[in-house]
């Protein structure tokens, strides 16, 4: 099979690779058909990333199941499912508690598209072995596009924990969001399907303005702090300095959320944030609740789409600068046995 490798800045080439096969009664092997890049995988691409290449990139797709373990017991070959990007078992402490990124049944941040808790591949790959399949891999729901929903590995979910628990907790509350990438824009759309009486987006890029206002929100290209502001701010960015920004505008007990991966160092203003009584979360994604909100019908991620493209066209189309491409291969299931 083929794996997308990451090897240099804004370089990436398919590279050969054994078929992976069930090596117990709870694996799975999943074909990608929808898969799309990360926000991070833009950094990556970009050279900012803290790993050396190579590697086999990629950790946000909907898949076709191709082979079960005899264990197996909730998908069937043939299935659409959504593949965590982080591994995980289910069954120990951390699994039980929700916290399946912090599974210790396998290294520390065992994951797919960095050789990060080992080798566990990347799902920009023809196949894919997926260890814990009854734990890991969600089932899409019949009426969920699966373009639409290719970042719900990632993206899509993290933006929900962004911000839907808080706006539970704080009916109406108002939203800052300082964003670069598709997280922001999800953040955009989830905040007003939920109630927040007020959301402000911060971009440099004038057609994700556009977008976000489409979902409603206001926009501006940069912002000095705003004090007492808002009462939830959402930074999805890698630059501390705009993380800053985000908690120097909450109001008193306020909350900020932040999604960057931060590759390069900066400050924090403690002081400010002790004074104000801060709680600052760098989150992690839940994917069946964002699922729930996305079969609802009240958030639209397909906006967030940018292109539309060919497996094959991944190599050269990748390393190219665009908010959310997803690459498909036949969404349609294959025929079965007679």
């Amino acid at each position: 099979m083929r794996e997308l490798t990451y090897i240099a800045r804004r370089t990436v080439e398919w590279r050969e690779a054994p078929d992976p096969t069930i090596q117990s009664s709870q694996e799975a092997i999943v074909a990608p058909v929808a898969a799309t890049s990360c926000d991070v995988d833009s950094s990556i691409l970009a050279g900012h990333g803290f790993i050396d290449p190579p590697f086999a990139l990629g950790h946000e797709c909907v898949a076709r199941v191709t082979d079960i373990g005899d264990h197996v017991t909730s998908v069937a070959p043939g299935d659409l499912v959504v593949v965590p990007w982080s591994i995980s078992c289910g069954t120990c402490a951390p699994c039980r508690g929700g916290l399946t990124a912090h599974c210790t049944s396998v290294p520390h941040m065992a994951m797919y598209g960095a050789p990060i808790g080992g080798s566990w591949g990347g799902l920009f790959s023809d196949l894919v072995r997926v260890p814990y399949a009854d734990a890991m891999l969600v089932p899409l729901s019949a009426g969920l596009d699966p373009v639409a929903m290719a970042s719900a590995s990632d993206n899509w979910p993290l933006a929900w924990r962004l911000v839907a628990p808080h706006l539970k907790a704080r009916p109406g509350a108002r939203v800052l969001v300082v964003a670069r990438g598709s997280i922001g824009l999800y953040v955009c759309d989830i905040a007003r399907a939920l109630g927040a009486c007020d959301v402000l987006y911060v971009a440099p890029d004038a057609e994700h303005r556009r977008l976000a206002e489409s979902y409603g929100a206001r926009t501006a290209e940069t912002i000095e702090p705003i004090r007492h502001g808002f009462d939830l701010a959402v930074k999805a960015t890698g630059r501390v300095d705009q993380l800053a920004l985000a908690v120097r505008s909450l109001a008193p007990e306020g909350i900020c959320e932040s999604a960057g991966n931060h590759f390069r160092p900066g400050e924090l203003p403690l002081l400010d944030m002790y004074l104000t009584g801060v709680t600052l979360r760098i989150a992690r994604a839940h994917i069946p609740d964002a699922l729930d909100l996305a079969a609802s019908g009240k958030v639209s991620p397909e906006r967030v789409v940018s292109h539309v493209l060919d497996w094959d066209q991944l190599p050269d189309t990748l390393p190219e600068k665009h908010l959310k491409p997803v690459f498909v291969r036949d969404l349609t299931p294959s025929p079965a046995p007679n």
